[in-house]
């Protein structure tokens, strides 16, 4: 196969899986009269709630940015404050801390997973320092001891950014079910399952369940569907803080819920091309994913390759070559540290993170959705490796 020779479709780095249960839920929803927040936004959370363990609450938002900044919000973050966040992540995780008026204190990641380093991070540590939002980078779960004890020896909140993570085991039970004070997850276009936009707020603590609840829809004191529902008079309400608009609509819960029965079914499908690539790519100059060890799991949100030191071309040159043959690819991620914002703003410099600078020029990640076809998963295979050797190979 050669550039010129590229007659299939584009093949995009990320697709939606849409079935058409999603469509017929969403229209079901449009000719129920409940197309803002109702009882399909009800239930999703519910199902969530259920579906990661028992005695959790879920907070349907629409996004992951939002769950981020209001659990950072209900846990009093504020001015004066710091954060940890790694470097290796997409800047809402730290945007939202700015948000408050806190400090986000950027830490670099470990050089296999790419998830935060805990010894940088105790490095890290100030007697400001309140809280820790680790990113399950591409899937691969943090360790829930390590940032449970890390927690607990600095007094640190914890703020799990699971944008990547669901559903995905860390030692032997579901990210989101777990000791952290909250676990965001994102259901973004991109993610392992989707409403287009939207995310959850999952916590074990009701308190704080209910001042996100509060807080998402300007900080009205009643439930707006509650309002709207009622058989009485009951068009009284209290605003008891200046809160936000960050709802999710019935329209992207309608689809949620579809996507989260099939949640399971669409994993598996990612492990197995993810398995697929780990044997085609195999013996290339460059580095594989690292994959779960032990009781953990691997969402496979994400599967990024690092171009090897012998790689007859550079990381730019490696993505503009997929391109040329029809095939789509990201970066995960640009570097916080690297954007003009954080760079200047925290007068930071790449030496200070030499651990996600330097993987920062060799990461690509490959198309990975699970409505991709065997034969979309070996086109990946073989361009990949027709412009690293010269030859597609068989596979």
């Amino acid at each position: 196969m050669t550039p010129t020779e590229v007659a299939e479709e584009f093949l995009p780095f990320a697709r939606p899986d849409i079935t058409e249960d999603e469509v017929e839920a969403v229209t079901t929803a449009l000719r129920s009269g409940w197309i803002t927040t109702g009882p399909s936004a009800a239930a999703f959370e519910r199902e969530f709630a259920d579906f990661l363990g028992p005695d959790l609450h879920a907070v349907a938002v629409n996004s992951a940015t939002a769950g981020l900044h209001l659990a950072l919000e209900a846990l009093g973050i504020g001015p004066g404050d710091e954060v940890l966040v790694p470097t290796w992540t997409f800047t809402a995780t730290a945007e939202v801390v700015r948000y408050l008026g806190a400090t986000p204190v950027l830490v670099d990641v470990e050089p296999g997973s790419l998830n935060l380093d805990f010894e940088a991070a105790a490095r890290a540590v100030t007697p400001r320092t309140r809280a820790i939002i680790p990113v399950h980078f591409s899937g691969l779960p943090v360790s829930r001891t390590t940032l449970a004890d890390f927690a607990a020896a600095h007094d640190l909140r914890v703020v799990e950014d699971a944008a990547h993570a669901f559903p995905v085991y860390s030692e032997s039970r579901l990210v989101g079910d777990s000791a952290s004070d909250a676990v965001i997850f994102s259901f973004y276009s991109t993610k392992t399952i989707t409403t287009g936009e939207g995310g959850m707020l999952v916590t074990s603590r009701p308190e704080l369940a209910k001042r996100a609840r509060t807080m998402r829809l300007h900080g009205i004191s009643r439930d707006v569907f509650d309002r709207y529902t009622s058989t009485k008079p009951s068009w009284h309400y209290e605003v008891v803080a200046p809160g936000f608009k960050y709802n999710l609509t019935d329209l992207a819960a309608a689809m949620g819920r579809v996507q989260l029965r099939r949640a399971r079914e669409m994993a598996s499908a990612r492990k197995s091309i993810a398995d697929r690539y780990n044997y085609g790519l195999a013996g290339l100059p460059l580095t594989l994913p690292q994959g779960p060890v032990e009781a953990n799991g691997h969402a496979w949100h994400v599967y990024s390759i690092r171009l090897g030191s012998d790689a007859p071309i550079s990381r730019d040159g490696f993505i503009e070559a997929l391109v040329e043959r029809g095939v789509g690819t990201s970066v995960h991620f640009i570097p916080l540290h690297l954007h003009p914002y954080w760079r200047d703003t925290y007068h930071l410099a790449p030496e200070h993170f030499p651990v996600a600078t330097e993987a920062f020029g060799r990461v690509v990640s490959l198309p990975i959705f699970s409505s991709m076809t065997d034969h979309d998963v070996q086109r990946v295979i073989a361009a990949t490796r027709e412009v690293l050797l010269g030859t597609a190979g068989a596979q």
